[in-house]
């Protein structure tokens, strides 16, 4: 079939064919399929939507435009774990390593930030040294060597889905469930990930904004996943405030390694531990929830966690002193309280807000190519429930340019509403 009439399909509201819709990417990622054809595909899709076999097969058809990586020499179970994102969102530093002590082998490839604060990449590479560029041959080795790594998305794999998103970022067809949910899944099951776990964010800092969409992106994936063989789970969490204390990636970082060595946020943790555990159960169904929940938080206890960090750290080149001294880390040079003038209860903080203070400071980036600095951010000092006195800190802006730590401060105060009482969300909101 012709890549017009493809599109008109799609347009009409048809159902494609799974081998339609394979040619379609294949023409593309080959360059025989022009750029705005893609668009006209991707925006018929975004107004018609997909059906779940367009879905799958979409996910199917981006998996075979690259590399599927071969883990099938390594004998321990591959697990790995994705999250939709959000304000302060560290759960990947922290989690990898608990996985990896708990004796599973972890791939995980991981992108840059685009908006609030950068990604998973970025916040390691605060660490002076440390190298995400793995070629597939090293990553390969470094997983039956430690049983983790944590790197960029190699070129190699999903090629057609970076394509397409490109396009989907300037066509404003990025809010569309069938396409978050397939270009999710390609990723995940290229890098051979035998357990998968979906971390869906829900609230004010995060993609999705309503439950129901949350349950239908974590159905849409669940189900993806399921049909292709794999074991999979999702976990809808809150995020109508930030996430732990630290905004700002070498803040970020800093917040994992403390939570590696049992120091870390109670929320923060409380998540790294329930994801840890919701992998291990899926992985090991004989193992219950209970026991799960047991073995999580015995990788942070026993020290094993915080270990099996240093040796990814060190194995990808980064100084592992900053394990001992974070100020290793890149440091602000303006450090300002943002204090509260009334008395009350916190009781709602915007975390959007707080995401736009943190890169208004340089946390984040607009465009994929921009620069970020590492050492900047916004550390939460009174979260929602908390009491607060007039003069009592609210937040603390890590800055190194006075203008826009000021803009940044008056950004955070109207973040902050102070109350006489306050609703505390829960954490985990639903399991799938």
């Amino acid at each position: 079939m012709k890549a017009q009439n493809i599109i008109a399909a799609k347009r009409d509201g048809q159902e494609l064919a799974d081998s339609d819709i394979r040619q379609f990417v294949a023409g593309y990622t080959s360059g025989e399929i022009a750029d705005y054809q893609m668009s006209a595909f991707l925006m018929a899709a975004y107004i018609r939507g997909l059906s779940f076999d367009e879905t799958t097969s979409l996910t199917l058809a981006m998996i075979e435009s690259g590399k599927v990586l071969d883990l099938s020499s390594i004998a321990a179970t591959k697990v790995d774990k994705h999250s939709t994102g959000g304000i302060g969102d560290k759960t990947t530093l922290a989690l990898v390593p608990m996985l990896a002590a708990c004796g599973f082998t972890v791939p995980k490839m991981s992108g840059r930030g685009l908006g609030f604060t950068g990604g998973t990449v970025d916040k390691l590479e605060s660490i002076p040294g440390f190298n995400t560029t793995l070629s597939l041959e090293r990553f390969v080795k470094q997983l039956a060597e430690i049983g983790a790594a944590i790197a960029g998305q190699s070129s190699e794999i999903t090629p057609a889905d970076k394509m397409i998103y490109a396009l989907r970022d300037v066509t404003a067809t990025v809010d569309s469930i069938p396409l978050i949910a397939a270009s999710i899944m390609s990723k995940k099951i290229a890098c051979s990930g035998e357990v998968i776990l979906l971390d869906v964010k829900v609230g004010s800092g995060a993609f999705m904004k309503t439950i129901e969409r949350a349950r239908e992106l974590s159905n849409t994936m669940v189900a993806i996943g399921t049909n292709l063989n794999r074991r999979v789970g999702a976990l809808i969490t809150d995020m109508s405030q930030p996430l732990g204390r630290a905004i700002g990636n070498a803040l970020e970082m800093s917040e994992a390694i403390e939570t590696l060595r049992g120091r870390g946020p109670a929320d923060f943790t409380g998540l790294c531990v329930e994801l840890c555990a919701v992998l291990i159960n899926l992985a090991e169904p004989d193992c219950n929830m209970t026991q799960a929940i047991d073995r999580a938080r015995e990788s942070l206890d026993s020290g094993v966690a915080s270990a099996k960090f240093a040796e990814i750290v060190e194995a990808q080149g980064g100084d592992i002193r900053v394990l001992d001294d974070p100020s290793l880390l890149p440091q602000a040079n303006i450090v300002h309280s943002v204090c509260s003038r009334s008395a009350g209860v916190v009781s709602r903080i915007d975390a959007a807000g707080i995401g736009e203070a943190a890169s208004a400071l340089g946390a984040g980036r607009q465009r994929k190519e921009n620069g970020i600095d590492p050492a900047v951010g916004v550390l939460i000092e009174k979260k929602i429930g908390d009491t607060v006195k007039s003069g009592d800190v609210l937040a603390i802006i890590h800055g190194n340019d006075p203008t826009a730590v000021d803009c940044a401060d008056k950004i955070i105060r109207r973040c902050y509403t102070v109350g006489a009482e306050a609703n505390i969300p829960p954490l985990i909101v639903e399991r799938i």
